[in-house]
C-alpha cells in the first residue's frame, strides 16, 4: 500500500505537457528580461540569480530528503524557476547572505510547509520577498542606480525607483511635472530600463515578450494578466484624467515597479490561482485594484507582491463560487425538458 495510485473520477483531459516543459518555457520567457537586468546592473545580477536558484534547489532537495521523505522534484525545474523570481523581486546590490535567506523561506517556508509544488496557496518567491522586505527593509529597499552596459556595480550610488520618486515628490505637495524633472526619464527610458529598481523592474519590453511567449506556448491564458493590468490601466487613468497633476500616468503604473512581473508571471501560477477563466479575471481585477491603492495611499511605493499574496489568499473562495458547469447538467436538464413535453 505504501506506493498507492489513485484515479480521479472521469473525465480525463491529456495534454501531453510536463510539469519540466512548463517550466523550461517559464524559464526561457524570463530570459530576456535576465540579459536585460544584466545589462543593466552588471554582473552581480548574474550572481543573485545564480546564488538563489542553487539554494532553492538545494532547500528543496533537503527538504524532500530529510523531512518530507518523498520522491525529488528538483528535477521537474519548479524550484529553479522559484530562485529566478525571487532573484527578480531583489535589488542586485542585496547582501548575497539574504539571498539565502530569502530563498529558504521561499521554498521551506512558502512551498514545502504546505506539502510542495501544487500545494501551496501563496507564491513562494513572494513569500520571500515579502519577508526580507519586512525583516530586511534597508536591504530591500536599496537600489543601485541604473548604468549603461552596467559599470561599476560595487561603488554604484543607490537611487530611488522611479514609484517610490513619484510617491515622495507628490505626498510632499509637488507635481507630476516635479516627478517627471527629476526622474529625467522618458516613457522609453522607463521600457528599456534606464531606472533603478530590484533585477525584475527594469525590463519592461524583455517582459512583455516573455509575456507573449508563454501566451504563444499557451502556458498562460490572457484572462489574469489582462485583468491585472487592464484594472490598474483603468483606476489609474480615472485617477490621472481627474487630476494630471498630483496622479501619474497609467503608462508610468504599468512600466514602472512589479507589474509587468506580477502579470505575467507570478500572478499566473498554477498552484495559487483560481481554476477557471472567469475566476482568473476576478482574481487579476483584485490584484490590480489592491496594487494601485497601496501605491497611491499605502506605506510602500509599490504593491504588487502584496496584492498577489492577498488574493492568493481569496482563491479558495473564487473556486467555490466561481465553478465550470460540470459535465452532462446541461444535457439531463434538456432530456428533462424535452420528456415534459
Amino acid at each position: 500500500m505504501e506506493h498507492k495510485l489513485t484515479i480521479s473520477p472521469s473525465p480525463h483531459v491529456f495534454t501531453g505537457r510536463s510539469t519540466r516543459g512548463i517550466m523550461g518555457d517559464v524559464l526561457i520567457a524570463l530570459a530576456p528580461a535576465l540579459v536585460v537586468s544584466a545589462w543593466v546592473f552588471g554582473a552581480q545580477v548574474l550572481a543573485v540569480t545564480v546564488l538563489s536558484v542553487a539554494c532553492c534547489v538545494v532547500f528543496e532537495w533537503l527538504i524532500q530528503k530529510f523531512l518530507i521523505k518523498g520522491p525529488a522534484t528538483v528535477g521537474n525545474l519548479s524550484a529553479v524557476v522559484t530562485g529566478v523570481l525571487l532573484a527578480f523581486n531583489l535589488p542586485s546590490s542585496i547582501p548575497l547572505w539574504l539571498v539565502i535567506l530569502g530563498a529558504f523561506i521561499a521554498v521551506g517556508v512558502g512551498k514545502m510547509t504546505f506539502g510542495g509544488l501544487g500545494k501551496n496557496p501563496f507564491n513562494p518567491a513572494l513569500v520571500g520577498r515579502v519577508f526580507l522586505l519586512i525583516a530586511y527593509p534597508v536591504q530591500m529597499t536599496s537600489f543601485p542606480t541604473a548604468t549603461a552596459a552596467g559599470a561599476g556595480m560595487l561603488d554604484a550610488a543607490t537611487g530611488a525607483t522611479p514609484l517610490s520618486l513619484a510617491k515622495g515628490i507628490l505626498k510632499g505637495g509637488g507635481s507630476v511635472a516635479d516627478v517627471m524633472t527629476q526622474m529625467g526619464i522618458s516613457d522609453l527610458g522607463l521600457a528599456i530600463g534606464q531606472h533603478s529598481g530590484s533585477l525584475g523592474e527594469v525590463a519592461a519590453i524583455a517582459l512583455i515578450l516573455g509575456g507573449l511567449y508563454l501566451l504563444a506556448r499557451r502556458v498562460i491564458t490572457w484572462h489574469i494578466p489582462v485583468a491585472v493590468l487592464g484594472t490598474m490601466a483603468v483606476f489609474s487613468a480615472i485617477l490621472w484624467g481627474a487630476n494630471p497633476e498630483s496622479y501619474m500616468s497609467p503608462l508610468f503604473h504599468l512600466l514602472t515597479g512589479g507589474a509587468l512581473l506580477g502579470a505575467f508571471f507570478m500572478a499566473t501560477d498554477y498552484s495559487t490561482s483560481p481554476m477557471t477563466r472567469k475566476g482568473g479575471i476576478i482574481f487579476g481585477v483584485g490584484i490590480g485594484l489592491i496594487t494601485i491603492i497601496i501605491r497611491l495611499w499605502g506605506a510602500y511605493p509599490e504593491g504588487m507582491s502584496f496584492a498577489i499574496l492577498i488574493m492568493n489568499a481569496v482563491v479558495p473562495l473564487i473556486d467555490k463560487y466561481v465553478k465550470p458547469q460540470r459535465f452532462g447538467v446541461a444535457n439531463r436538464a434538456s432530456s428533462a425538458a424535452s420528456a415534459k413535453k
